[in-house]
């Protein structure tokens, strides 16, 4: 456009007067209406030659003045036309671009579809109340007898009004049920997800406390009736359910109680100070979060935030796995039980009455409740035999489990055939099978009494004959190449040895007598360690904090092991000394 404008010059005196612009096809009212044409009178030199004579000499300069005067104004008149022109071109292309996007965009086109579609939905409306309307007076007509035609106009002006307001609220609830049932496509919202923050995890843990606080409250007092903690109130209690339970009245039992409770948390929430409870709620002293933490007490608290995370979830999945494997029949003398009980179960809801069934079942839980399992509480070795509920809960397995167990068998199987395959064929004759052994038994390193300075007769036990993959955390150093050692763990008759996997000396290798041990638990590490991060912790008196071993795939076998053995040492050093 700037070109074609920059091409529209006016250029020298091309018209005397101006072109009527209403005249123009491109002009609108707006920009026209109030233009008036102007004409500039043109002075002949006839004229000129009268004024010089009629005025004399003096007049000359005064018309020459006159036509200067004359000249500068249509001058201007002629840069003002310019002007008009250049803004009627300006005009005339920007209605050829609004065309053209009119026609590209097809508005128009929307527009008058969705009018279209607007008069057929008010038609369709129309048609629908008349049609009701026609209904209504037919049956109306139906029902009425034959009148007097003495019948007052009042009185049908009021029927014929109170009609047409049911029949047009009646329109409206239909319209409405209609707009409700009117099918939709779904919206797919994408919820944003919150980046990672310690103060949100905080907070976001506190407030699972809080809102499962009323749960483990009423958990709590279900075990304290239970473990008979108030005498007297566990008696009342028996007592009355035992007395609903005969008399039928137990579910009804059951809802009073429910809406007893939401009526003292009515009154709660009103401000009255009302606490029931078996056993006294401790509150336990919130600590005000902190605004601004250091890096290592948001490391730290990021620590325990996740420790208790994993915890937390680590005993859901072994519920929901215990109750899996209870139904898939992956222990079958487990899920044997439970069939038969609900063979029995259905055999007897189809002969005998549900009132019998009911009775039963409550008297049974009752006793159970109250009685059973106040003894085997108090019992614990009873319980051990005769509750097979806790049997059976006790000796399921969780999938974790089931694959430790799976693979320490293998293990083992493939261990006593290495070892046996290994004496019967290479033990060479006149060697006995502990010099055999503690002769020809190699690391990665070379033989294993050299690598850890131990006696020849120091050899690793059957069950770890390879070793344990592992890795020793050493929490009392600094340096994070000495915090942590990648390596593998032997057990000998007197000694646990650890042999680090990185080349050098062998002061990185680890030996601890057995007798020195003065504590040794299982420990957990980093999940996100191998094994899940089972670990084992030892003690010693020559260090501060325990070694821990982690990162082990089979922590249970090699915890057993060593205890076993440690357990071996020591009541042999005692035997001799008494």
């Amino acid at each position: 456009m700037l070109k074609k404008l920059d091409k529209i010059r006016f250029r020298g005196h091309k018209r005397d007067e101006f072109l009527d612009l209403a005249e123009s096809p491109n002009a609108s009212d707006t920009e026209c209406g109030d233009e008036i044409p102007v004409k500039i009178p043109r002075t002949s030199t006839r004229d000129n030659e009268e004024l010089r004579d009629l005025a004399g000499p003096g007049s000359i300069i005064m018309a020459s003045g006159v036509q200067d005067f004359n000249r500068t104004e249509s001058d201007r008149l002629n840069e003002i036309k310019g002007h008009l022109e250049i803004a009627l071109l300006e005009k005339h292309f920007l209605q050829e671009e609004l065309r053209k996007l009119r026609e590209d965009t097809n508005a128009e086109t929307l527009r008058q579809e969705l009018e279209k579609e607007r008069q057929r939905r008010l038609e369709l409306e129309q048609k629908v109340t008349e049609v009701l309307k026609a209904r209504t007076e037919e049956v109306a007509a139906a029902q009425q007898p034959a009148k007097p035609q003495t019948q007052a106009n009042g009185t049908d002006k009021c029927s014929h009004t109170v009609c047409s307001r049911l029949q047009k609220w009646f329109c409206d609830k239909f319209g409405e049920y209609v707009e409700d049932f009117r099918f939709q496509p779904e919206e797919n919202t994408v919820e944003t997800e919150e980046p990672l923050s310690a103060r949100r995890l905080t907070e976001n843990v506190r407030r699972l406390k809080r809102g499962a606080k009323p749960v483990t409250n009423f958990v709590t007092n279900l075990s304290a009736l239970s473990g008979w903690y108030s005498i007297y109130t566990s008696a009342i209690a028996f007592i009355i359910y035992m007395n609903a339970v005969w008399h039928g009245w137990a579910i009804p039992m059951f809802f009073f109680l429910a809406i007893l409770r939401l009526s003292l948390n009515y009154l709660i929430a009103r401000g009255w100070r009302i606490q029931w409870s078996i056993v006294p709620e401790v509150s336990e002293p919130m600590d005000p979060p902190k605004e601004d933490l250091t890096l290592s007490e948001k490391f730290q608290l990021a620590l325990e935030m996740a420790q208790k995370a994993q915890n937390l979830f680590g005993n859901m999945a072994d519920i929901l796995e215990k109750i899996k494997n209870l139904f898939m029949w992956v222990q079958p003398e487990l899920t044997q039980k439970l069939y038969i009980t609900l063979w029995a179960a259905f055999i007897a809801s189809c002969f005998l009455p549900y009132r019998i069934i009911g009775l039963g079942m409550g008297l049974y839980a009752g006793i159970k409740f109250f009685l059973i399992d106040f003894i085997f509480k108090r019992c614990p070795r009873l319980r051990a035999k005769y509750d097979t509920p806790y049997i059976i809960w006790t000796s399921l397995l969780t999938d974790l489990q089931l694959k430790e167990r799976s693979n320490a068998t293998v293990s083992r199987r493939l261990q006593a055939a290495a070892s046996r395959s290994y004496v019967g064929s290479s033990a060479p004759t006149g060697i006995s099978k502990d010099e055999d052994t503690s002769r020809f038994h190699t690391t990665k390193r070379g033989n294993f009494h050299e690598v850890f300075n131990l006696s020849e007769n120091e050899r690793p036990l059957a069950v770890c004959e390879n070793g344990w993959r592992c890795c020793l955390i050493t929490r009392g150093r600094k340096m994070p190449t000495d915090y942590i050692r990648n390596g593998v763990l032997y057990v000998t008759e007197n000694y646990l040895c650890f042999e680090s996997s990185k080349s050098g000396s062998s002061k990185r290798n680890k030996v601890i007598k057995l007798t020195d041990i003065t504590d040794i638990q299982k420990y957990k590490v980093f999940s996100v360690l191998p094994g899940s991060g089972m670990g084992i912790a030892v003690s010693t008196p020559s260090t501060q904090k325990p070694l821990v071993f982690g990162a082990m795939v089979h922590r249970d076998e090699a915890f057993e092991t060593i205890f076993n053995q440690y357990v071996k040492i020591i009541s042999a050093s005692s035997s001799n000394e008494s």
